[in-house]
């Protein structure tokens, strides 16, 4: 069975017409403001009400107020993916309004750092590149000897520095659930339609 996909930082009609026509499993949105690709609630919900339904919605958020997400963006997603300092009681607040699943993203520094997102109450962790003072979203491939390191059992998609070069090499050595795709897709900033054709295909056909 293929490794999941997700294309994440969708900003505008052409980014979801590109996905529309080339399937990937999950489609994310920079939901908190103040990042490159973030998107207003207003923007998300346009955008979101023309994505196939068979494509899951992911909102992307970093230390969001829970009202905000109950109020304005909950019962637009699929999925909720956590990149901030969110923990369990933040988590189970989550749960008492969303019924969908919840990602926590770890900055993979250790595995000890792995180890402890592993321990929250989401359904899965996403697993990014540590760079000082950055939330995420940097191109940078992670670290695969921490995560091999890392004692987890929660399954895991691996995001930063995934590209056509090395996303086939990485799924098999490391085995994810999915892989998080954005800037290695993206033209002068912008996502290309044929740079997630061929992005996905190359997911879908080889591992």
């Amino acid at each position: 069975m293929s490794v999941k996909v997700k294309i994440c930082g969708l900003r505008r009609a052409e980014d979801i017409l590109s996905v529309n026509r080339h399937r990937p499993d999950y489609a994310g949105f920079i939901l908190t403001q103040g990042f490159r690709r973030s998107i207003t609630a207003e923007d998300f919900k346009e955008l979101v009400s023309q994505l196939d339904k068979g494509i899951k919605s992911v909102g992307v958020f970093v230390n969001e107020p829970i009202d905000s997400l109950r109020d304005s963006f909950a019962p637009y997603l699929d999925v909720i993916q956590l990149h901030g300092n969110e923990n369990d009681e933040y988590i189970s607040q989550l749960r008492e309004f969303f019924k969908g699943e919840i990602w926590k993203a770890v900055r993979a520094k250790t595995a000890a750092d792995i180890e402890a997102a592993d321990r929250l109450s989401a359904h899965r962790l996403l697993i990014d590149s540590f760079v000082e003072g950055v939330a995420g979203g940097t191109g940078k491939t992670a670290d695969t000897a921490v995560i091999m390191a890392a004692e987890f059992s929660k399954p895991f998609l691996l995001a930063g520095g995934i590209d056509v070069e090395n996303a086939v090499t990485l799924a098999k050595e490391l085995r994810p659930f999915g892989l998080d795709i954005s800037s290695s897709v993206e033209t002068d900033s912008f996502k290309d339609d044929d740079k997630i054709r061929r992005m996905i295909s190359l997911i879908k056909e080889e591992t």
